[in-house]
């Protein structure tokens, strides 16, 4: 199996003004994760912070700039949460005082319920929320309306924030690769592939010498560094890993696209917020949901890109959950065949995996555990 390796060049055909506009989206990401504000230009300029960077000093300034017209900016799901239980589309609140307490409040506590009314969003809000998505910081964002701006404030534009994803899928590349063995498929290798989503790498681990004029046994694995690495018993993830690469090594070889999604694509911190909630009885869709995210918000065409890129056309996906055979086959690949991937029922996971069950539809079999008391 070979792959083509490139150098990063900037592409003529994509043009000056695209490629401009990916660097202002990754300038903009460092800003929010950094926690300082980003201008965002169109047709409703805002400035955006994080709430995660909201403290006294922020709150000056913000006012300052804004006087009684700041906002609040968060996303349907945690309107629910905090009581509009039929709201489907993000709100703004109005902060006439920027009271960060309030903020917290509204924006992550689990015993928040909304206290004002809630406004539509302009196309500057929208942008700033996927700003923040992009950047995995809480899904929650502090907006001043109009184009007045600290000295110094990174701006990007509304559209260019909309258009990254697609374009970072479009540009991915491998950039490196090495043969690794692994403990349970000795004859392994890494390939690491530049982009996809955000500024992370993401790996395709070839296992044994799988035969491209076949379909090709695939396990999609998002990261997750509690359950692979640490061994949590919150989840499943790790036995999935090993056991599919273990499985391939024994059955002709295979593809793991290890990508870095932690949080079905919410990010690490965020994970971590949801397992505390979780620790105080939500579900693992319930935390999600009262940190303002949706189900899902993993994107897999470029998982997709990369397994062609490896010349994979055709797919025997090895996963419970039916989005990624959905989302390879929308991509272009042939998903011949979808085998379920195993890994331990413990008492400790047994209401995450109910719950991926019943709310997305996972492929799992609980019958054996369903005397617990969950």
């Amino acid at each position: 199996m070979s792959v083509t390796m490139q150098s990063h060049s900037l592409d003529p055909a994509a043009g000056r003004e695209q490629i401009q506009q990916q660097i202002e989206v990754e300038r903009a990401l460092a800003e929010v994760r950094a926690g300082r504000p980003v201008a965002l230009r169109g047709a409703d300029p805002v400035l955006a912070l994080s709430v995660e960077a909201l403290d006294g000093d922020a709150a000056a300034a913000l006012t300052a700039l804004a006087g009684t017209g700041a906002r609040l900016v968060l996303p349907a799901p945690r309107l629910r949460r905090l009581g509009l239980v039929d709201r489907q589309e993000a709100g703004a609140v109005a902060l006439p005082v920027i009271d960060p307490a309030r903020v917290e409040v509204l924006a992550l506590r689990l015993d928040g319920r909304i206290d004002a009314p809630v406004a539509p969003v302009s196309s500057g809000d929208e942008a700033a929320l996927a700003l923040m998505a992009l950047a995995q910081v809480l899904p929650a964002v502090l907006v001043v309306p109009g184009e007045a701006m600290p000295p110094g404030t990174l701006a990007v534009g509304a559209e260019a924030v909309a258009a990254y994803p697609g374009r970072q899928a479009a540009a991915l590349r491998p950039v490196s690769r090495a043969p690794v063995p692994l403990a349970s498929a000795p004859d392994s290798e890494f390939v690491v592939f530049r982009g996809g989503e955000g500024l992370r790498d993401q790996v395709a681990v070839v296992v044994g010498r799988p035969d491209l004029s076949e379909p090709v046994a695939v396990r999609l694995h998002s990261a997750c560094l509690t359950g692979d690495l640490f061994g949590s018993l919150k989840c499943d993830c790790g036995d999935q890993l090993r056991g599919t690469a273990g499985w391939m090594a024994q059955h002709g070889g295979g593809i793991v696209l290890y990508l870095d999604q932690e949080g079905r694509g919410n990010g690490l911190a965020n994970k971590i917020r949801a397992y505390d909630l979780q620790a105080r009885g939500l579900d693992t869709y319930e935390a999600d949901e009262a940190l303002g995210f949706g189900l899902d918000q993993r994107r897999f065409d470029f998982a997709a890109a990369m397994l062609k890129a490896l010349g994979v056309t055709r797919v025997r996906l090895l996963s419970n959950n039916p989005e990624k055979a959905a989302s390879l086959e929308a991509a272009g690949l042939t998903v011949v065949e979808t085998q379920r991937a195993f890994g331990r029922i413990t008492p400790e996971n047994i209401r995450y995996l109910t719950a991926k069950r019943d709310r997305a539809g996972h492929a799992l079999d609980l019958d054996a555990f369903a005397c617990l008391d969950v």
